[in-house]
């Protein structure tokens, strides 16, 4: 019997690292993104905190490696909701902002999974809106 589909939010760290990490880690990250078991998540904010960067230092190889993952993952354009659920995570559990807003476009989202780079002592794993995964663990 098929397993069904892993609804996964990445983090943007861990872009980061597939792309840009130490060689272990950029093992790590990549076994993820080439997972064909996972329908990958995103929202507007994942994609600032990566392509901008690469396109003002004119990396085009790592523009180009951003630009094939966003065009294969489902994409929340809903800032509303967002920042509405983000603000209400925020204060119900102390989550950072971004974090906070990275959060709630998972959950709205409905991911089974929210994988990040962040270390298990950061206020992201205290959220309860989608189970929060470390990426090195």
């Amino acid at each position: 019997m098929a397993r069904s589909p892993i609804r996964t939010y990445l983090d943007s760290g861990v872009l980061i690292t597939a792309y840009n990490g130490a060689p272990e880690l950029k093992e790590l990250a990549l076994r993820v993104l080439e997972d064909p078991n996972r329908i990958f998540l995103c929202s507007p904010f994942v994609h600032l905190e990566t392509t901008p960067k690469a396109l003002f230092n004119r990396r085009r190889s790592e523009h180009r490696f951003y630009h094939l993952y966003f065009r294969r993952a489902a994409m929340t354009n809903d800032l509303k909701r967002i920042l509405g659920h983000g603000f209400r995570e925020a204060a119900r559990a102390g989550v950072g902002p971004m974090d906070s807003l990275h959060l709630a476009a998972a959950h709205l989202l409905n991911a089974d999974e929210f994988i990040t780079t962040e270390k298990p002592t950061k206020s992201i794993y205290r959220s309860s809106l989608v189970k929060v995964v470390y990426l090195f663990d």
